[in-house]
């Protein structure tokens, strides 16, 4: 499945991001959004190019992944009049849960949700900032339909692709507004 592009030119966006190397280790080479999201026009293209790959579309709810996806998920829930829901790691949520674990490369890691935050049949956008390997965006997929969500889409500002992650969400749209090779 070919990468699905926003309807914009993304070299605007991409010479607002800082790459950082040898980040968090040395040989990787980190894509840095910091300097984008501070920039006012480069923030409001951002937003505004994500949302108009929804704009008449049927959006309950965005759903942001934590932490990024906390930035994005809210000003593209207001962008498309949906709900926003935090998906979050474990213990931050102060109702009841629902859960989701997920094995890692080396150990597991957990996303909760509010039990009641989706409704049977509500049709979820999934944000977050990068998508590198998949398994924290499939595992908010699985999360989504276990409580009888329907994941529409999932978004990201930047995917790897040399990373493969799609690969673990097939099935699903995939919208990526930033592509990087290396």
């Amino acid at each position: 499945m070919q990468p699905t592009q926003a309807p914009y030119d993304g070299e605007f966006l991409k010479k607002m991001i800082r790459e950082v190397p040898d980040f968090p280790k040395p040989g990787i080479l980190f894509y840095d959004i910091t300097t984008l999201l501070k920039d006012k026009v480069g923030f409001a293209k951002l937003v505004d190019s994500l949302g108009q790959c929804y704009i008449g579309r049927r959006v309950d709810l965005v759903l942001g992944i934590e932490a990024r996806g906390f930035i994005f998920g809210p000003a593209l829930a207001y962008r498309l009049n949906a709900g926003f829901v935090p998906v979050r790691k474990p213990k931050k949520l102060p109702a009841e849960t629902a859960k989701w674990t997920y094995e890692l490369e080396y150990g597991s890691d957990t996303l909760e949700v509010h039990k009641d935050a989706i409704q049977p049949g509500q049709s979820v956008i999934i944000v977050d900032d990068l998508l590198a390997t998949g398994g924290t965006a499939m595992a908010t997929t699985k999360l989504v339909e276990s409580l009888g969500g329907k994941v529409s889409s999932l978004a990201f500002i930047v995917e790897l692709d040399f990373l493969k992650g799609r690969d673990k969400l097939t099935g699903h749209e995939v919208v990526s507004l930033l592509h990087y090779d290396k």
